[in-house]
């Protein structure tokens, strides 16, 4: 099964790993060169929105496929690269949150 509500983060993780070592990347496979690639992947989601006004954003299939496919590379080197580095994902996600939410708490007007 698949989606959201019945994927572990621990399920995704491996089957990156498990197609990084059918194809024997691992020796690619550092944090720095991860970050590299995390980086370029990110610059590539942004690439998708390029010139594009607010309203040219919504409604569009093939942008939100582009949207898509940009977004699962970014994810899966994130992925990598917390499993390569021994990082809990959900521990730091969670930790991160509180930080923030002690940080920047709610009720509060920010002006960016």
């Amino acid at each position: 099964m698949s989606g959201d509500e019945h994927t572990t983060v621990k399920a995704l993780k491996d089957a990156v790993r498990c197609f990084v070592e059918e194809r024997r990347w691992e020796r690619y496979h550092n944090p720095k060169d991860l970050a590299i690639a995390l980086a370029v992947e990110a610059s590539e989601l942004l690439d998708v929105f390029k010139w594009r006004t607010p309203d040219r954003v919504t409604g569009s299939e093939e942008l939100m496929r582009q949207v898509r496919d940009e977004l699962a590379d970014v994810l899966i080197y994130a992925l990598r690269l917390a499993d390569v580095a021994g990082i809990d994902v959900s521990t730091a996600v969670y930790d991160k949150l509180r930080r923030n939410a002690e940080k920047y708490p709610p009720g509060r007007h920010y002006e960016w």
